[in-house]
C-alpha cells in the first residue's frame, strides 16, 4: 500500500489513527475553512474534510489522503473552537443539561479516487454548576476544541450519555474510518 497521510495537525486524530496505520505522513492542509451559509450545518464537516483531502491530495495523488472535520453542534448551530474563555463558556452553558451532536466528516482520496462519509454521535451533558464551568475553563483544557470540550480529557465528567462513537467525538471515527479504507 502506498503511503499514508493525515491532512491534520490534530495530536487526538494522530493518536486515534495509530489504531489502523502503524506508519503516516502528517500534513495540515492549510485552507480556508469557511463554508457558505447555504449549506446545512450537518454537512459542513465532511465539505470541510474534502477540502482539506483534496488540498493535500493534488501534490500527493499517489498517497491515500485523510482529511477530516470535527463540529459540535446545538441548536442548528455550529460550535466551532471558541475565539475566547467567553466565547468556551457560552458553549458550555449551552450545551449543559442537554444532547448535542459531534459530527465528523472524513475524505479519503487516492489516485484520483475520492471518498468521504459523516459519523454522527449524540452526547448529552448533565447539568453544569457554575463553579464546574468555571474549574473547567480554568484549565485551558477548551482551548482548540470544537464546543469547548475534549471528551477525553476533564470534560468527561460532564458527559452523562453517549450514543454512537467514542472515538468519534475525540475527532476520528476509527472504526468506520477502517472500513472505508478498504474500499478506496
Amino acid at each position: 500500500m502506498s503511503n499514508v497521510i493525515l491532512a491534520s495537525a490534530s495530536p487526538r486524530r494522530q493518536e486515534l489513527l495509530k489504531t489502523i496505520f502503524e506508519e503516516f505522513e502528517i500534513i495540515p492542509a492549510d485552507i480556508d475553512e469557511s463554508v457558505d451559509d447555504s449549506i446545512a450545518v450537518e454537512k459542513r464537516p465532511e465539505l470541510i474534510a474534502r477540502k482539506k483531502a483534496e488540498h493535500i491530495a493534488k501534490d500527493h495523488p499517489d498517497s491515500l489522503v485523510i482529511g477530516c472535520d470535527t463540529a459540535v453542534i446545538a441548536d442548528d448551530e455550529m460550535l466551532g473552537k471558541p475565539s475566547d474563555r467567553a466565547d468556551a463558556e457560552r458553549m458550555l452553558r449551552m450545551l449543559s443539561g442537554r444532547e448535542h451532536k459531534v459530527i465528523t466528516g472524513c475524505c479519503l482520496c487516492r489516485n484520483g479516487a475520492e471518498k468521504s462519509f459523516s459519523v454522527t454521535t449524540i452526547v448529552r451533558f448533565y447539568e453544569l454548576t457554575d463553579d464546574e464551568i468555571e474549574s473547567y475553563l480554568s484549565t485551558d483544557e477548551w482551548r482548540d476544541k470544537a464546543g469547548a470540550y475534549g471528551i477525553q480529557g476533564a470534560a468527561g465528567l460532564f458527559a452523562e450519555g453517549i450514543i454512537g462513537d467514542y472515538n468519534n467525538v475525540v475527532g476520528l471515527p476509527c472504526a468506520r474510518l477502517n472500513r472505508e479504507v478498504r474500499s478506496i
